[in-house]
């Protein structure tokens, strides 16, 4: 594949992907989840940590359009150098201003990420994501690194709203596949992810595609590796104002999916939220740990009564 020659090694890498041999696929996982350490390998010794010959490694970089190795090496070095210089730009961009104007530019920053992504969304892709989760009888759902915590939230209301999810917590792939080793064509998969993208949750979603399992992702654009194994893309843009990631649109999407998966089975969820909530009564599990400000008595060691108002 040619490239520009302004076109970064990573997305090189992400572009190439679907289309590598598995040894080219094993040195582009390495690569990704160890750049640090793999910025200073010969390619001998790149080849010797993953299993592969040395001249694999070496076709490995030819296939990414460079000349050979070392040209390669040196595309991957001015990237790392690049990404540790975040906070260097950060403080150029930054550095004279006032906390107030700080947040006013990053609040700012993350209104105009949820407007992009108002005009932007794929309104089919969002209904038939909604449709691919009522139908599936299992639902995973995984998120590495920064997109973590929104594959807890999404987890949190999943659980809310139907049962059999499955939250992907692992750092080993090999645990990964572990927990997704019975995904077939009956169940689906959720995959979140934005840049630097997580070359461990593309596995996942590669697995669960061979696997015939539904694909949903949650990703910043179509030039996303996420969207290669995926039949159902939410795009949701996540452009970083400083070395933050902002995660404020995919967050309102994940809200958008939840609220519309409630108005699609609203009497199931009422009666789930009813018996969660008699639960939550009959267990006591927060009547210690309420703020009432209704009442300045103190709630530790209240008795509960029927009828009272949680």
């Amino acid at each position: 594949m040619r490239f520009e020659a302004d076109v970064d090694v990573i997305t090189r890498i992400n572009e190439c992907y679907r289309g590598m041999s598995k040894g080219k696929k094993s040195i582009a996982t390495y690569i990704c989840d160890h750049y640090e350490q793999a910025v200073f390998m010969t390619a001998a010794e790149l080849g010797r940590i993953v299993g592969m010959s040395e001249s694999t490694v070496v076709r490995f970089a030819m296939s990414l359009g460079y000349d050979g190795y070392p040209e390669f090496q040196r595309a991957l070095s001015v990237w790392v150098s690049d990404k540790f210089g975040s906070v260097q730009k950060v403080g150029r961009k930054f550095g004279r201003s006032s906390e107030g104007e700080i947040l006013s530019t990053i609040l700012q920053s993350d209104i105009s990420n949820i407007e992009h992504t108002i005009n932007n969304i794929d309104v089919a892709a969002f209904k038939t994501a909604v449709d691919i989760i009522l139908k599936a009888r299992n639902l995973y759902i995984v998120g590495i690194r920064s997109c973590e915590p929104l594959a807890d939230f999404l987890h949190f209301y999943m659980n809310m709203i139907r049962g059999n999810n499955i939250l992907i917590r692992t750092t080993n792939v090999s645990e990964m596949f572990e927990q997704m080793i019975r995904i077939n064509d009956r169940d689906a998969i959720i995959g979140i992810s934005f840049p630097r993208y997580s070359m461990r949750t593309l596995k996942c979603m590669e697995f669960a595609n061979d696997r015939n399992a539904k694909v949903i992702t949650i990703t910043d654009s179509v030039h996303s590796p996420m969207n290669l194994y995926s039949s159902c893309n939410l795009l949701a843009k996540s452009e970083m104002a400083s070395i933050v990631d902002s995660l404020v649109a995919p967050l309102s999407v994940i809200n958008a999916l939840v609220v519309a998966l409630c108005m699609k089975k609203p009497g199931e969820v009422q009666a789930d939220l009813k018996m969660l909530e008699e639960t939550w009564s009959n267990y006591q599990v927060y009547m210690n740990d309420e703020i009432d400000f209704a009442s300045d008595d103190p709630m530790i060691g209240y008795p509960y009564r029927p009828g009272d108002v949680r």
